[in-house]
């Protein structure tokens, strides 16, 4: 069986994800709509493209399945910017909450410590979760009291910003504490991920 390759359309044509405009229109006529949002009845779609034109507008098919199709007037470059702008404005109103990983040892050295603090606090400002782990070896496993210590130490030290989820206990060959970020006034409620992935 022969294949007239003159039928095939390529499923990754660029072509076919350009807005439906201007002389991209193939309809006969378009049921029209001024930039004011005027119903102007059904016109071929040669003279609403003069239309649009003559106003230094664009003519944009809206609505492309309906009998005949919907195509407005607009300035689309404009209309492409606010839809940018809003998508962007939604973005910002919806955090996605992560949970980032500090490891530590208990016999940090201050300067160290300091840093995965400083760490902690964007973390919790960015309205993240924090999993904080203190690693233990060999013979450091009879010292898990320290350990835990040192963990109520880095909590209390971000308590103006976090709660704690977990309290400090040991797991395994590690002492493991969870916070949460105090949701704070004016922001957004954070929407926490289903399977979030670790950071530091």
């Amino acid at each position: 069986m022969s294949i007239d390759k003159g039928d095939v359309r390529r499923p990754n044509d660029p072509r076919r994800e350009l807005p439906l405009l201007n002389e991209r229109i193939r309809d006969r006529e378009v049921r029209l709509i001024d930039e004011e949002g005027n119903q102007l009845g059904i016109v071929p779609t040669r003279e609403a493209l003069n239309t649009a034109r003559d106003k230094g507008l664009d003519l944009f098919l809206v609505q492309p399945d309906a009998n005949p199709p919907v195509a407005r007037i607009m300035d689309y470059g404009r209309h492409k910017f606010d839809l940018q702008k809003k998508e962007r404005e939604t973005k910002k109103k919806h955090h996605i909450v992560d949970v980032k990983e500090i490891k530590m040892r208990y016999k940090i050295e201050d300067h160290d410590y300091q840093v995965k603090l400083r760490n902690a606090q964007k973390f919790l400002n960015d309205g993240d979760k924090i999993k904080v782990i203190i690693m233990l070896r060999g013979r450091e496993m009879q010292h898990s009291r320290m350990a835990i210590d040192l963990m109520n130490r880095f909590s209390n030290e971000v308590k103006d910003l976090a709660i704690i989820d977990r309290e400090p206990r040991l797991e395994g060959k590690s002492v493991i504490m969870i916070l949460s970020a105090i949701p704070q006034r004016g922001k957004p409620q954070p929407v926490e991920k289903p399977d979030p992935k670790s950071g530091v």
